[in-house]
């Protein structure tokens, strides 16, 4: 008796196995199928559903450090151009997945503002938008305001983290998406590639020869000379943008500069919108000049910084308008159809702590580093130079430094780095993000390699090419590095660069083998598109909003001399100027901080015309400025210049200033506007 129970026991649980191995290789088998039927039916798709939108996020135009040659005595002073972030929704059809690509005029991209953004999306798009099909990225202008980052490294010389320019920031960033989510319209894509040589050169060419020769032989130069753009068309005919990737760092304007901008980048995007009449408003044709792998690229000749004033000006548009060239030849030559469908595969890793395979390394196992910076990072580039020198190594810091700096600093794990911080460990928070978000999307045949530090251009080779590897090779795919996107981590080399410790080298914060480990995460990524599986999506970084700490004074008052009224005129226009003149008109105002004029301007250049007053120029157009000055104690001097084009229609113009200031007694802010005396040009 006890044997046949035992028997029908057993039948009863082969029986089980049986029907859940069939189960789940239905399910397997389904899955397959479905991943089948839908790579098929995306193979040679070409239509999406596209918008596109633009929002302003300039920040604080004055008493705020601005962000990228850590200088803390380089605080804004005013606006030569505003900042924009510019937003592009792309879905297939074909499979329902979507991607947002948002371009900002902003030095980075960093961790906490990203969080917002995905926390803001999800509060008005449900989980439509997400950390996976999100991708924030910086053009690496020098010329805007700081202070918006969550890690103390970055708001050192800012004084702090000022929460009116973040929010001022994300608020635009979401906005820009949201007008881009509402014009989504069935569209299509078209790319093209070209060569664009003469106005990047290799600000660290000794660290670069270290490469092996037999891979410098591979590529013409030792920087990347090719732009890759894609153009955006409504299936009626409308266009609605583009955005290319070319490397070249955002320095034209020195560390000397206080008017915020763009720097080359933001010049070519309003040359690039110009020609198609932008409003920037909520249907406004958007051109987006992305970063790539610019690390070690710079638009100044080697051993030479940018300009500042009109000599600023005038690097900004030597490395600007080529670019704008460029891309609008690319534009309209633009005839090669993105097919294919949207997809796209996120992880978080931990930056310090990822053992790297040999395949990627000397051959040997290898690990990341708890981050630091090197000795040679505090001496800066000559793009923005720093204290000390570039070059430090253990090897060489005796020569220059104590030798027991070296063993006091260095780990074995940082190899020729002898460290000034250690970042890492530092509490209660460390000073930069160690879970850093890695990115891949792929739009058709078109690749973007999301990576949030900024890289050599070996370093971008070297991962384009491992991305390369695991990609299906059945379509011809248009791999672009997309550099300081979503977060934000200093530099990284290639480990022979790394040797000889110039700044990129003491800027890569997880040690020699750093770029090693991100060539092994994106081949798992790369990997998981081709495979059609999804990744893990690792540990979220922590959110340090609510941890941040602000010694920037605000705006206590503004005041005017007796007699004066906020708007009236402290030096006023000439009464004739021949056209290519420079107008200046200087007026009694308020600090800007009392209201950034968010999508509006602080000036306008007026013509009149059969009788009435017509704008032709505001703020944010290049051949204006807004000027800044503190007079006294509480007095705001504010200048408008005009520099006028040397084609500008004879006739009666004026300067106008708009502006707000601030009561002692109450605290209320209240606007004014200013007018100089008419002019004639002519």
């Amino acid at each position: 008796m006890m044997e046949l129970r035992r028997s029908i026991r057993l039948l009863f649980l082969v029986i089980k196995w049986n029907v859940l191995l069939s189960f789940t290789l239905f399910f397997l088998l389904n899955n397959i199928a479905t991943a089948s039927v839908q790579n098929n039916s995306c193979q040679k798709n070409t239509l999406f559903n596209i918008g596109a939108g633009v929002f302003d996020i300039t920040g604080p135009a004055a008493e705020e450090a601005m962000m990228g040659y850590a200088m803390m005595n380089q605080q804004s002073a005013g606006i030569l151009q505003r900042l924009w972030a510019r937003a592009f929704v792309i879905e297939s059809p074909c499979n329902g997945k979507r991607v947002v690509l948002v371009n900002v005029d902003l030095g980075q991209v960093f961790q906490g503002m990203t969080q917002q953004v995905v926390r803001k999306l999800h509060e008005k798009y449900g989980n439509l938008y997400n950390d996976e099909n999100v991708l924030l990225t910086a053009i690496h202008t020098h010329s805007g305001p700081g202070g918006y980052s969550t890690y103390t490294l970055y708001n050192l010389t800012t004084l702090g983290f000022s929460p009116e320019n973040f929010n001022a920031i994300v608020d635009g960033i979401v906005a820009a998406i949201g007008r881009a989510h509402n014009n989504m319209a069935p569209s299509e894509i078209k790319l093209a590639e070209g060569q664009l040589q003469g106005i990047s050169h290799n600000r660290s060419p000794e660290a670069y020869l270290l490469n092996p020769k037999s891979e410098r032989d591979k590529y013409p130069a030792d920087v990347d000379t090719q732009m890759t753009l894609v153009r955006f068309d409504k299936k009626d005919g409308r266009q609605i943008g583009m955005i290319n990737w070319f490397p070249l760092h955002g320095v034209s304007m020195n560390n000397k500069n206080h008017l915020i901008n763009g720097d080359n980048k933001g010049y070519a995007e309003y040359l690039f919108e110009k020609d198609f009449d932008s409003d920037y408003g909520p249907d406004a044709f958007v051109a987006a000049f992305a970063q790539a792998n610019a690390g070690d690229v710079s638009p100044n000749p080697y051993g030479h910084e940018g300009g500042e004033g009109l000599q600023g000006i005038a690097a900004v548009e030597l490395a600007g308008k080529p670019q704008y060239q460029k891309a609008k030849d690319l534009f309209d030559d633009a005839a090669t159809a993105v097919t294919g469908g949207v997809d796209y595969r996120h992880s978080f890793v931990a930056m310090d702590d990822v053992s790297v395979d040999p395949i990627y390394t000397n051959g040997q196992p290898q690990k990341t580093c708890s981050a630091a910076i090197g000795v040679s990072m505090l001496a800066g580039t000559q793009d923005g130079e720093g204290v000390g020198a570039q070059g430090l190594t253990c090897d060489t810091v005796n020569q220059t430094l104590p030798d027991f700096i070296c063993q006091l600093t260095t780990t074995t794990c940082q190899g020729a780095k002898p460290i000034a911080v250690q970042l890492g460990q530092m509490k209660p928070y460390r000073w930069t993000p160690n879970i850093l978000p890695l990115q891949i999307v792929k739009i058709g045949n078109l690749v973007i390699v999301a990576v949030p530090i900024e890289v050599t251009t070996m370093s971008g080779r070297r991962i384009k090419a491992t991305v390369a590897d695991h990609l299906s090779k059945s379509e011809e795919n248009h791999i672009v590095i997309a550099a300081l996107s979503n977060a934000y981590a200093g530099y990284v080399a290639t480990n022979q660069e790394y040797q000889m410790q110039r700044y990129e080298g003491a800027s890569t914060h997880f040690g020699p083998w750093e770029l090693s480990s991100l060539q092994q995460n994106y081949a798992k990524l790369a990997q998981a598109l081709t495979d059609n599986k999804p990744v893990e999506a690792g540990q979220e970084p922590p959110d340090l909003l609510n941890v941040q700490f602000n010694l920037q004074p605000g705006v206590v008052l503004d005041d005017k001399p007796f007699a004066k009224q906020f708007g009236d005129v402290y030096q006023n226009v000439n009464a004739h100027y021949k056209p290519g003149d420079t107008v200046t008109a200087i007026f009694w105002g308020g600090h800007p901080k009392n209201n950034y004029h968010i999508q509006d301007s602080f000036l306008e250049v007026q013509y009149l015309m059969n009788g009435q007053w017509n704008t032709i120029r505001l703020d944010r157009d290049w051949d204006t400025e807004y000027h800044w000055q503190r007079n006294g104690v509480s007095y705001s001097l504010i200048t408008i210049v005009w520099r006028m084009p040397k084609d500008i229609s004879p006739g009666q113009y004026r300067i106008v200033h708009h502006g707000d200031w601030k009561s002692g007694w109450n605290g209320k802010i209240s606007a004014y506007t200013g007018y100089s005396a008419s002019f004639t040009v002519g």
